[in-house]
């Protein structure tokens, strides 16, 4: 027992790393111009031979990576760098280690405020290419009701998308910030969530809303679903906490640690 909650813990705190490193990778890849908009990055085999990481931590790097926008996976054709200026160099993760110190709840009560009105503004201003793209979003959540991590990924898309079609860059921009710091938090904790329908339904409203473009609609349905998110993402972290003390009391049920080994701690 006292091996397995070990290599939980050690699995935990390296995903992240792991995360990272595929970021800083993807990061000088850009950097240096070995890759542009538009090109197509090494295939995963490759890539993750490379940075000598598993298969599935790659894929978790490229998944942070493609819900903050810097690429975007063509089912069978491979993952690609977006096009237009890359993510990596914008605002948005440039401030993101200063928004680790937010609470959540200073986080969901900015995003009440910007993002029902940016919602609005979409709603009014949104092309037949912006509702496509959050058509295909909402499609793809409910695809992946049954992988937390992955609908997690198709619900940022959703409203960086609404945040583009606001037509406003200055709001574009923040939202971005407030992206980044929403999925390095909820990515933490989402694998808790209770349930992904409901949500996947309010995703569903605020999307009619813009197709219908109606204002008023789209900004009453997002202050609707930030509301219900917020006591998700309460519910969530409730259950992330109370994972970690589970495993954190296994241990004792089992013999003391011989002096090589060492008791895991928790986050």
């Amino acid at each position: 027992m006292k091996k397995e909650v070990k290599e939980l813990h050690d699995e935990a705190t390296g995903h992240s790393q792991l995360t990272m490193q595929v970021v800083e990778h993807v990061r000088s890849l850009i950097s240096s111009g070995e890759v542009h908009p538009g090109d197509r990055l090494p295939p995963e085999r490759e890539l993750a031979r490379k940075l000598k990481i598993s298969r599935s931590s790659l894929r978790a790097g490229i998944g942070f990576l493609s819900a903050m926008g810097v690429l975007k996976s063509r089912h069978g054709a491979g993952t690609f760098v977006s096009s237009g200026p890359p993510a990596l160099d914008s605002s948005s993760l440039s401030v993101l280690g200063a928004l680790h110190g937010f609470l959540p709840w200073q986080m969901f009560e900015a995003r009440l405020v910007l993002e029902s009105n940016v919602a609005a503004l979409a709603a009014e201003r949104a092309t037949d290419e912006h509702i496509a793209e959050l058509a295909e979003e909402v499609a793809e959540m409910y695809a992946s009701l049954t992988d937390p991590h992955e609908y997690l990924i198709h619900d940022v898309r959703f409203h960086r998308t609404i945040a583009r079609a606001s037509g406003n860059p200055i709001l574009g921009a923040l939202m971005e910030t407030i992206t980044a710091n929403l999925y390095e938090y909820r990515s933490k904790t989402v694998v808790n969530a209770v349930d992904l329908k409901e949500s996947a339904e309010m995703h569903r409203e605020i999307y009619r809303a813009i197709r219908s473009h109606n204002p008023a609609q789209a900004r009453v349905t997002m202050e609707r679903h930030l509301n219900l998110a917020r006591i998700a993402q309460a519910s969530e972290a409730k259950g992330s906490a109370a994972s970690a003390a589970t495993e954190g009391a296994c241990p004792a049920a089992e013999p003391p640690a011989t002096p090589t080994e060492s008791t895991p701690s928790t986050n």
